[in-house]
């Protein structure tokens, strides 16, 4: 009884690290968003909350572009990002709108609702799919090292800066002063992985930050970290 006992809590501490594992990386929070659109603010205002002192959550603001010719040019609007919410809309069949939040990669949601949105991030940190990765400064570079695991992915470099203020002239938001969090300045791959340990160093992106997202060929992110977590 007692040699069934210890093997089976030596099985147990064995699965114990895969589990934590799994939890210990952040869930990615991807809001799709402009300047230009009256409804976002409420959306804008909750991934800033989600910014603030949070390490279970991932959180990235998307500037898209297609509000750009309706009265105000938003200054962080990227095509990449408008490209990104185009492939999610056509998985998920809902189009593109804003504001709009992705939950890792796997559905998603109107970007005010936060309910729907807080109900889905813990469900996300549930999932066991996983990869370690860890982003560290190497110079005047990024190194990333992403640890092995099942399945394949894309590696995907992210850029943000921290936070903007910015006084809105014209369009659906003219007069209001708009604080945002967490904005997208850069999206690019810059590798595959296939579940062995993995390698890449990659000049900085720009903004002030820098995260990395690992993304399944079905469009699910399994791994994530940012700079500025695994370097403090």
């Amino acid at each position: 009884m007692l040699l069934r006992f210890l093997i089976s809590l030596g099985f147990a501490a064995c699965l114990a690290p895969a589990v934590a594992g799994a939890t210990e990386r952040p869930v990615v929070v991807e809001l799709f968003t402009s300047q230009g659109c009256s409804s976002c603010p409420p959306a804008n205002a909750y991934l800033n909350e989600l910014s603030q002192g949070r390490h279970d959550v991932l959180p990235l603001a998307f500037h898209v572009t297609y509000w750009d010719r309706l009265g105000w040019k938003d200054p962080f609007s990227l095509e990449a990002a408008t490209e990104r919410q185009d492939r999610y809309g056509h998985r998920f069949g809902d189009g593109s709108y804003t504001p709009e939040i992705v939950v890792d990669g796997a559905k998603s949601y109107v970007g005010s609702h936060r309910q729907e949105v807080g109900s889905a991030i813990e469900r996300a940190k549930n999932d066991s799919r996983t990869a370690n990765i860890n982003v560290t400064k190497d110079g005047g570079r990024v190194s990333i090292e992403i640890g092995s695991g099942s399945g394949s992915g894309r590696v995907l470099l992210v850029g943000f800066d921290h936070d903007h203020r910015t006084a809105i002239g014209r369009g659906e938001n003219a007069g209001r002063t708009l604080d945002e969090a967490n904005v997208v300045r850069s999206i690019r791959s810059v590798g595959d992985w296939s579940g062995a340990p993995l390698h890449i160093s990659e000049g900085f992106p720009e903004g002030q930050d820098v995260a990395v997202i690992l993304q399944a060929p079905d469009g699910r992110i399994v791994g994530a970290s940012r700079l500025s977590d695994s370097s403090t």
